[in-house]
């Protein structure tokens, strides 16, 4: 993985099931949605480590994740 390109991403993990809104604390800076038994992370990821702890979460919790996408990043540093 490019760390540049990891770098002030905006990426979205999907995950199985209907995650509790309680939770959200654990990804923070993810905003979440619901839609037909998944739910829908996205934002900012601040580097390469961020991006593999949630990851990591998503794993600590018992879900399946789907899918990891990269909507966007900044070039900036």
């Amino acid at each position: 993985m490019n760390e540049t390109r990891t770098k002030n991403a905006t990426y979205q993990l999907v995950v199985r099931g209907d995650l509790d809104p309680l939770v959200v604390y654990l990804f923070d800076a993810m905003t979440m949605r619901q839609a037909a038994d998944l739910t829908i992370m996205t934002g900012r990821i601040i580097d390469q480590a961020q991006l593999h702890g949630f990851i990591d979460r998503v794993e600590e919790l018992g879900l399946e994740l789907l899918s990891v996408e990269q909507l966007s990043y900044s070039m900036s540093r």
